[in-house]
């Protein structure tokens, strides 16, 4: 089953741990398989706090989902994220086809 994360951007703190971040998050992809459904485009808040962006990726499964996100190459980037912005980041299971 797909499953999907979803990064919320609620607001940047530093735009130069951003860069890096970018940078080495791109690099974190390797051979995982993610398809990018969505990426800091144009959005609207309907209800709830605002948000500055949002990123979302599918992945073949959770657990495929977790060993990106887990990955070492992903968890030196993040450092960088967590430094720039402040984020929820969630992981969700979509439905059975």
């Amino acid at each position: 089953m797909s499953a999907y994360v979803v990064f919320i951007r609620d607001n940047t703190l530093n735009q130069d741990e951003m860069a890096i971040y970018a940078e080495k998050a791109g690099e974190a992809r390797g051979d995982h398989q993610i398809n990018p459904l969505a990426f800091y485009g144009e959005l609207e808040t309907l209800e709830g706090q605002e948000a500055e962006g949002v990123v979302i990726l599918e992945f073949a499964s959770r657990e495929a989902a977790h060993a990106w996100y887990d990955s070492p190459e992903y968890q030196a980037a993040k450092a960088h994220r967590l430094k720039g912005a402040n984020y929820r980041v969630v992981l969700v299971e979509g439905v059975a086809k």
